[in-house]
């Protein structure tokens, strides 16, 4: 697979600069005329996984590569790692400390809202090593 990529650095524990990421993406694809829809989805797969990042990660890196198909992201951090995924996945589920709550983040929806506007997701965590989210969004 070859097209146009991207490289994203996530500044850990700071929620001023979380979305930069997200928002610079839907810049350079609506730029590249790709559809309003695909680029809602990614940018709220993109955002919510950053904040993830940002939360739980002290930060990490976002790769994106796009071809005339279909855009894949994978988000790579080096954090505390998912103890249990499948818990992870629920609705509402969350470990974000209270301090981040009070922020008005770390609702517990940041996962189910990714896998919810992708078409592929696939999480590979390892605990105290980090986690890797490969996110896949069809475009034609």
């Amino acid at each position: 697979m070859s097209g146009l990529k991207w490289t994203f650095e996530v500044d850990g524990n700071d929620f001023t600069r979380a979305g930069e990421a997200s928002s610079s993406l839907k810049k350079k694809l609506r730029a590249l005329g790709v559809s309003p829809d695909i680029i809602r989805r990614v940018s709220i797969a993109l955002y919510e996984g950053e904040i993830n990042m940002v939360i739980h990660a002290n930060g990490g890196t976002i790769d994106v590569e796009m071809t005339p198909d279909r855009i894949d992201m994978v988000l790579k951090d080096t954090g505390k790692g998912i103890p249990d995924i499948e818990q992870a996945m629920q609705a509402g589920w969350s470990t974000a400390a209270d301090e981040v709550r009070s922020l008005g983040f770390g609702a517990g929806m940041g996962l189910p809202n990714m896998k919810k506007n992708t078409d592929e997701m696939r999480i590979e965590s390892t605990v105290g090593v980090g986690t890797t989210v490969y996110m896949t969004i069809y475009i034609s």
